[in-house]
């Protein structure tokens, strides 16, 4: 464990106030929620066990597994107690259990990097769909004409990344009108993945880097949010095209579980479709 889990359930128990858990508020406090002591009270352990959790040294208490990582009961324990949602508890037992990397094929690995040609053979026949494949990293690996058209891939050079194109490139601001929304739903989903994938270098380095060169990269990441982007509705100022309202759903690879693809719906019919048709269609004409 390191750092990450305590400044994760530090941010969960600042948030939550005495009065909400059956506890008195005895005034003013120095800093804002739950003390230590008050959650390893509520969650049926000792003190000293909470604050070794939070200070990433190890638990010196029995209710751990046998290979001494943090039981699932003191986890489930904690998460009732900070009030966690379904994303935040597999967080927390993901930071708190992290799992070995064995180097055979992880994350960072030019396997890990490469999506099958089915895969991009089921992007290609998605014609009237927007659609693209990301890693863990949030790094696009692969896409179809149509999303090639709307998001403009093939013109990024090497760099893929959805999150240094957000943070970095100004012409993000006008592509995505709800671009503060877009921004802290990546981060939450990024930190999520951070979560999952302990130790992966490549994302170190990308966190590292927009910390230090976007002052809303490092807000949104020091507020510690954990949130899935597995679907939802992207607004979308095309500069052809205009305004386009797209529902979105992600659909994780069995076989590539780090790999997921996103898929652009629009409602059949709509104006968005209309559009996206009509784009398809200069794309294709204009490919090769």
């Amino acid at each position: 464990m390191d750092g990450e889990l305590g400044d994760f359930l530090r941010s969960r128990r600042a948030r939550i106030q005495p009065e909400e858990v059956g506890l008195p508020s005895y005034g003013r406090r120095r800093v804002p929620g739950l003390r230590r002591e008050e959650v390893a009270q509520l969650a049926g352990v000792s003190v000293d066990y909470y604050v070794r959790l939070e200070q990433g040294r190890g638990p010196g208490d029995p209710s751990r597994t046998r290979s001494g990582g943090v039981s699932d009961a003191v986890l489930d324990a904690i998460a009732r107690v900070l009030r966690l949602d379904e994303s935040e508890h597999a967080y927390l037992r993901a930071v708190a259990r992290p799992r070995r990397q064995d180097g055979r094929g992880g994350p960072g690995t030019p396997a890990a990097s490469r999506v099958r040609p089915g895969v991009q053979l089921l992007l290609d026949g998605m014609d009237r769909n927007p659609a693209y494949v990301l890693d863990h990293r949030m790094e696009v690996l692969a896409w179809n004409v149509l999303a090639d058209a709307v998001l403009g891939f093939g013109g990024q050079g090497d760099d893929l990344s959805v999150p240094r194109r957000l943070f970095l490139d100004p012409a993000s601001r006008e592509l995505y009108p709800d671009w503060a929304d877009v921004t802290a739903q990546t981060v939450a989903h990024l930190r999520l993945q951070a979560g999952h994938h302990p130790g992966d270098p490549v994302t170190g380095e990308l966190v590292a880097e927009l910390t230090r060169a976007s002052d809303r990269f490092r807000h949104l990441w020091a507020d510690h949010l954990v949130k899935p982007c597995d679907h939802g509705v992207k607004l979308l100022r095309h500069p052809v095209a205009g305004l386009l309202t797209l529902p979105y759903e992600t659909l994780t690879i069995p076989a590539a579980p780090d790999q997921t693809i996103v898929a652009y719906s629009p409602e059949p019919g709509s104006e968005t479709a209309e559009r996206l048709a009509l784009l398809g269609s200069w794309a294709t004409s204009h490919t090769g």
